[in-house]
Parts: structure tokens; C-alpha cells; sequence
């Protein structure tokens, strides 16, 4: 008998398609005699387009037509333009109502009605003359080629009216409070007397953090494929959200859902940018409707900043109190994030202060303020991974001033329930994260003092960080047949965004069915499938795992039935509950001899298929409990004392994330966010020019992001979490959590170090030069 392969380091299973160049990415898909689509774009931040002069790009070579607010045709379902707050949805799988971006969970998990979901309300698809911001399409130049299209866009003039732009986020009015809904809670929380906690605290730190403009850069860009037949729409995506798209598109062109197909098997990355659907979708579509022909549109590296989203600014004022043994009295949260003027998109950066730690008074506040940028978005983490960077931060500095060890404080301030609602865990294991992660990285032999430790001209620090992040379940579907032969073929409406999921999908399939991984073909990727949600929020594993599962499981159950029906059958009147399945084949546990195999079964059956399909729905225990995953992050910086560069030899986590499904891509998620949060932490800022509000820094050239050369050594560590509440297969999730706390380890290694603490992101030499400490 096999031993269950769940958890098995397995190899992906589409490893040799992507590293051959045999899987398929959106832009990739040749369509009939597909035209290609390029985007003009917005030179000001504010005001009207006055008039576009199209001629010489009409004559141009290999032209076909060139759409503008002024000739293109008007959707019905198009959005409404000006700012808009963010809707929450009842609808299932994470699809959200108005705009069709998914967002899902909150706390306890959970599912789009629970946190929220943002409408990406696009007023970009050129149906008005407005401009938002610096960068934003305002055409579209249609070409056999894609070079005829590049050349035909660069031949367009535009006269605007332009207007001031508002591009300071100090200086910006805050938005009125009616308006900042924040995603996963209200603007304004509140428990206990905060005022009276810090009265009562014998040691305070209140301190501001800030945080940067940041853009995704997944190494595709984002790419469309449209092509109708009749009232049909075939979109070929490179997306996180196949069905969040369909219901957009489908509704800014007045089309019932099923008249809209969407296609993804692989997305080279996303990170919350292709959580849903932007401006490019509808206008590829509308573009291949006018032609009459298949239209290729895809963004350019430029285009990837403004038109589809990035993090916005954060700047964090965070008041701790404490009494001299280190019992937190009292926190205050206040968070300002920058949003667009076409929707009032909230950074939850306070979300884990209001359930990390343990103390009587509690308050945290959202604020906005409105730029002339393109419309914030999802980013690995949203609000977490900001968040954590000046909560953890703050902590950091209240241990300096108690002279208390970074992590007995945090063990002095350990929520044994959810501080917010009382409700207890579905499972933490943040103390082990803690010893786990302080033993392997030596953390007791750490000097307390900054600046004493030293190798040559180096200073060396340790610092160390609180990673959490909600542990989400959607709503999801799945079906699931065993084919003649014994082999079993799983289908679910999920996306692969580079995480393993055709892998971790087979195992739990293969797990469920009693059947090897190389007997499963597991397929996902088109609006055909069965409904799952978002690949956002860490919630692939936990949901479309649960309907794969649920699937897998019921089909089981079916062919057992059968077996103990038929009167020519070796199990023939056996009660359900005594067969086991192994290897395929179905047996008694007290007599393994009487027993036989799926495909012998259904050989006698009339060698049909048999399937079934399953839709996994949330329980009440979602509203039970509170549902996170928990991590330690311990950091080594050495920073040159003369030139102020600072340089991340190692970096040692220990994460609980309930189940692991997969020790390999799951280790894989983990490295990837530390890498992620040592760039957001030391490199990545998306620069915007004062006066024009152009992106100057929109390449892979200006805007740095870590290589091979800066990142050290990271030993992951997992902790075992078996968890029987959070979802069926008892996973967490861990896409997101592997960047929280990161920066904040790294920012306060900067302060061991040297002495100077760094409230302002990212970690430029200038500021680690600097006196102000």
C-alpha cells in the first residue's frame, strides 16, 4: 500500500511544459488571423483630451483602424466614471458585484460577503474624454502586426485641457470618512479606552512609518486574446480571476455570462494585479468586434504602471503603551493610504493590529487620500505585508526602550484568542514559530545593544518579526470521473499563477481516490469548469483543495457504492464503511483478498464513465472561530559603515500554515515572499514626477527589484499545524504570508546595526546614512 502523497516534496507536474517552452501563456495563443493592439496612453495627469488627430496613423502602414474616445462604440454596462468605494459581494466563488475584482476572507474566513470586495469600476474603455491620470489609455491603434500597431500609436497627436494635477500625498486633502471603506472591517475600531491605556503605560513609543508607491512587475505582462463568433466572446487571459473577468466583460458588453469564455492554463505571475479584470479585456474585445477579426493586445512593461494597479502609499502613525514588564496597556493604528480618483481603494494596513496581540485597548483608523495615479490594487499581502512593516517596527522599538529581548516581548503580549471578536483560534502555533525560528537562526547569542556587533568593516545586525496572515476558504466546485481504464480525471475553474496548484490538486485528488498521482490528470483554466474563486488571497489551496477533495471523495463513495450493490461484485453486501481503497482497488479491511479494482467495476458496469460533481460550501465553523496562519522571521544585515549598503546574508523563518500539501512549492511560496519583502524592504519605490505625474522609473531597468546577488541564505522551517476546522484539507494558505514581517525584521537589523532606525521604506543608503535616529 501507498503512503499518502499529500505533503510529498513531488516535482511539478507542469515543470517540463514551462521549462520546454510547451505551456501556453495568453499572448501566445494564435487565434485565426489575429490583428494586433496597442494602447495609447495619457501624457498629463488631469483634465480632458481635447482632440486626437488620427490621420497619419490611418495612412500608416498595415493600419487597420484606430479607436479613440471620440469614434468608439458605446458599452452598455460600462462603468460609471468617478471615484467609487469599495462593494461588498454576496456572490459566490469570490466574483464581486459591480466591477467583478474578487477579493475574499476577512476575519475567520470566510468569503467575499465576509471581507469585501473591491469594483474595479474601470472608466478607462474611452468612453469619455476624461483623463485620471498620467498614463491611462486613451486609444487604441489596431495592425496586422505588432510593429505596424507600436508604429501607428507613435503617429497619434494629442491635445488636452489639462488641469493641475493633485500628486503629493502630504499636501492632498483626506478624503471625508463616508467614503474609506476599508476591505475586512469598518474604518474606525475601537475596544477598551485608549486614552486611559496609555495614561496608565510607564513606557510609550509613537512613531510614523512610511511606506512607498509600488508596482507588481510579474514577468508576463499582462496579455489579451479576443475573438468573437457571433455574440460569443473567447477571451484568452493572463489572469488570476477566470470568472471574475467573464462577469465584467460579460457585463460592460451587456452579455449574459455564459456567452463570454475565458481561457488561462498558465499565468506567468500576478500578484494581485491579475486578481481581476482592468481596461485592457474590454478593449481588446471591443476592438476584435469592430475589426471583425481576432485582436492580440499586450501591455507594455511602460503600461504596467498606472493601468492595472500597484501598492499604494502608507504612511503609519502607531502609539504603543506599555508598563515596565513589557503588558502592552494600549495600541493606536492610524493608517492614511493614497487611492486614485476613479475609486477609493483602502489599504488594510491595520488589519493585523486588531488581532495580533493580547491588550485591553485598541484603536486603528483608515484614511484616504486621493492622486492623480492610476487605481491602487491587491499586492502580495495587501495591508499585511504594509502593516506589519510599522506594527512590527513599533514593537521593535518598545522592546529597545523596556531593554526587554524583541521576542519575550511579543511572548509577553501571545493572544491565546482573537483579541477582536473573542473567538478562539482554529489552531496557532505562533509560539512554536517562535522557538523554532530563534533556535535555528542562534538568536540567543544576539548582543542587545545596536552597533555591537561587528565583522571587520561590516556592522552586523539581527532583527526579527511577527509574520501572520488570514486563513481564507471561498466557496468552490469541482468534478471529478473515473475513466474506464482506472484512471481519474479532475476538473476545477482555478488558475495556475506559478504556485503548484496542477501539483498540489493531483496529490489531494490522488489521496482521496485511493489511486497513484501518475493515475490522476488534474485540468483547470477555463470558464467551462466548475465556478472556483480568485487565485487572491492565498485561497486556492484551501478552496478549490476542499472542492477537489469533496469531489474526489464523493466519487469514492460512489464507486464503493456501486461495488456493494452488484451482485457480481466481491464486495457484494458489504457494509460502505468497511472498504478501504488502495493502489485502485477497493477491499475489505478485515479480508484484503475480497475486493477489486475501479476499472474491473466499471468494466462490468458497461465500461461508461462515472462522475460526479461537488460544490464545497463553508460551514458554520467559519463563523466559529478566528482562522490565521502565524510565523517568526529572524534577519542578519551587515552594513557597510562608510558607504551605508546594506546587505542580507540570511534570513531564517519558521511559518504555521496548517497543512502542507506540498513541502517543495509550498518551501518555493515562502522563499519567493522573502525575496519579495527584501525588495520592498531595501529596493522597490515606483517614482512619479512632480509636475507631470509620469511614472520615470517604468522599466525593469529603473525599478530594482532583488537578483540572485542580494538575496542570502533562507532556511524555511514549517511547523506541524494539523488544523480540522479551517477547511476540508486543513491547509492555511501561504502565498502571502511569506512577506509579512520581512521588512520590518530587515528594518530592525538595520537598527542593531547601526543605531539608526529606519521609519521610511525603502532602506536607501541616504537614509542609513543619515544622523536622524
Amino acid at each position: 500500500m501507498r503512503e499518502p502523497v499529500v505533503g510529498k516534496p513531488l516535482d511539478r507536474i507542469d515543470g517540463r511544459l514551462k521549462v520546454t517552452g510547451g505551456a501556453k501563456y495568453a499572448a501566445e495563443y494564435i487565434v485565426g488571423t489575429a490583428a494586433h493592439a496597442v494602447l495609447i496612453t495619457s501624457t498629463i495627469a488631469k483634465g480632458r483630451v481635447r482632440s486626437m488627430d488620427t490621420s497619419a496613423a490611418e495612412r500608416a502602414s498595415g493600419v487597420i483602424k484606430v479607436l479613440t474616445p471620440f469614434n468608439a462604440p458605446k458599452l452598455p454596462g460600462a462603468p460609471r466614471p468617478g471615484p467609487q468605494p469599495t462593494a461588498a459581494s454576496g456572490a459566490q466563488g469570490g466574483q464581486a458585484g459591480q466591477g467583478g475584482q474578487s477579493a475574499s476572507g476577512g476575519q475567520g474566513a470566510q468569503g467575499p460577503a465576509a471581507r469585501g470586495a473591491v469594483a474595479m469600476r474601470i472608466p478607462t474603455l474611452l468612453q469619455d474624454d476624461v483623463v485620471r491620470y498620467n498614463g491611462q489609455p486613451i486609444g487604441l491603434v489596431v495592425a496586422d502586426t505588432f510593429e505596424h500597431a507600436m508604429a501607428g500609436a507613435a503617429l497619434v497627436r494629442v491635445r488636452y485641457d489639462g488641469e493641475k494635477p493633485t500628486l503629493d500625498m502630504a499636501s492632498a486633502p483626506l478624503n471625508p470618512p463616508e467614503s474609506v471603506r476599508p476591505l475586512g472591517g469598518e474604518r474606525l475600531s475601537r475596544r477598551g479606552d485608549v486614552e486611559r491605556g496609555l495614561a496608565d503605560a510607564a513606557v510609550r513609543i509613537d512613531q510614523t512609518y512610511t511606506t512607498p508607491l509600488e508596482n507588481h512587475n510579474p514577468m508576463e505582462v499582462h496579455s489579451t486574446v479576443a475573438t468573437w463568433e457571433g455574440d460569443a466572446l473567447t477571451l484568452y487571459e493572463s489572469t488570476q480571476g477566470l470568472f471574475s473577468v467573464r462577469n465584467t466583460v460579460a457585463r460592460h458588453f451587456g452579455l449574459a455570462p455564459d456567452k463570454v469564455k475565458v481561457v488561462a492554463y498558465f499565468t506567468g505571475g500576478g500578484f494581485g494585479s491579475k486578481g481581476g479584470p482592468w481596461s485592457h479585456e474590454s478593449l481588446a474585445a471591443m476592438a476584435a468586434r469592430e475589426v471583425g477579426r481576432p485582436v492580440k493586445l499586450v501591455l507594455t512593461r511602460r503600461q504596467m504602471f498606472g493601468p492595472v494597479g500597484g501598492r499604494p502609499m502608507t504612511v503609519q502613525r502607531v502609539t504603543l503603551g506599555a508598563t515596565r514588564d513589557g503588558t502592552l496597556t494600549a495600541i493606536r493604528h492610524h493608517s492614511t493610504s493614497s487611492t486614485s480618483t476613479i475609486e477609493d481603494w483602502v489599504e488594510p494596513a491595520a488589519a493585523q493590529t486588531r488581532m495580533l496581540y493580547a491588550t485591553p485597548n485598541l484603536e486603528t483608523q483608515y484614511d484616504l487620500k486621493r492622486l492623480n495615479v492610476g487605481s491602487p490594487t491587491f499586492q502580495r499581502a495587501p495591508g499585511e505585508s504594509t502593516g506589519t512593516f510599522a506594527l512590527e517596527s513599533a514593537m521593535d522599538e518598545l522592546a529597545y526602550a523596556l531593554r526587554m529581548d524583541p521576542v519575550a516581548l511579543r511572548l509577553k503580549n501571545y493572544a491565546e484568542r482573537d483579541p477582536e471578536n473573542g473567538r478562539p483560534w482554529s489552531s496557532k502555533k505562533l509560539r512554536e514559530c517562535y522557538a523554532s525560528g530563534a533556535e535555528r537562526f542562534g538568536w540567543s547569542r544576539r548582543a542587545i545593544e545596536p552597533r555591537s556587533m561587528r565583522d571587520g568593516r561590516w556592522l552586523v545586525g539581527w532583527g526579527m518579526a511577527t509574520a501572520t496572515y488570514p486563513a481564507r476558504t471561498s466557496q468552490a466546485a469541482s468534478v471529478a470521473r473515473m475513466l474506464p481504464d482506472g484512471r481519474a480525471w479532475v476538473r476545477a475553474g482555478s488558475q495556475e499563477i506559478g504556485t503548484g496548484t496542477y501539483t498540489v490538486m493531483t496529490q489531494i485528488a490522488a489521496d482521496a481516490l485511493g489511486i497513484g498521482q501518475e493515475h490522476v490528470r488534474f485540468e483547470l483554466g477555463t470558464t467551462e469548469m466548475p465556478e472556483n474563486p480568485a487565485s487572491t488571497g492565498s485561497v486556492t489551496a484551501a478552496s478549490t483543495g476542499s472542492a477537489v477533495n469533496a469531489a474526489a471523495t464523493a466519487l469514492r463513495q460512489r464507486l464503493v457504492q456501486m461495488a456493494v450493490a452488484d451482485a457480481a461484485s466481491p464486495l457484494h453486501g458489504a457494509a460502505e464503511v468497511d472498504v478501504r481503497v488502495a493502489d485502485g482497488r477497493m477491499s475489505l479491511a478485515s479480508d484484503s483478498s475480497r475486493g477489486e479494482t475501479y476499472a474491473a467495476l466499471i468494466a462490468r458496469s458497461g465500461s461508461q464513465p462515472v462522475e460526479v460533481t461537488v460544490t464545497n460550501r463553508l460551514g458554520p465553523e467559519q463563523q466559529q472561530y478566528s482562522m490565521h496562519a502565524f510565523g517568526a522571521v529572524f534577519t542578519e544585515v551587515r552594513v557597510d559603515e562608510e558607504l551605508g549598503l546594506v546587505r542580507v546574508p540570511r534570513v531564517v523563518t519558521a511559518h504555521a500554515v496548517g497543512r502542507v500539501l506540498n513541502e517543495k512549492t509550498a518551501r518555493s511560496q515562502i522563499h519567493g515572499g522573502v525575496v519579495w519583502g527584501i525588495g520592498m524592504a531595501l529596493e522597490e519605490e515606483t517614482l512619479i514626477d512632480p509636475r507631470s505625474g509620469r511614472y520615470v522609473n517604468a522599466d525593469l531597468a529603473e525599478y530594482h527589484v532583488p537578483v540572485n546577488a542580494d538575496v542570502g541564505t533562507i532556511d524555511v522551517a514549517f511547523i506541524d499545524e494539523p488544523d480540522a476546522v479551517v477547511n476540508r484539507v486543513g491547509v492555511k494558505g501561504c502565498g502571502e504570508i511569506g512577506i509579512t514581517g520581512v521588512a520590518a525584521s530587515i528594518a530592525n537589523a538595520v537598527w542593531h546595526a547601526t543605531g539608526r532606525r529606519m521609519r521610511d521604506l525603502p532602506i536607501r543608503v541616504e537614509r542609513v546614512m543619515s544622523d536622524d535616529r
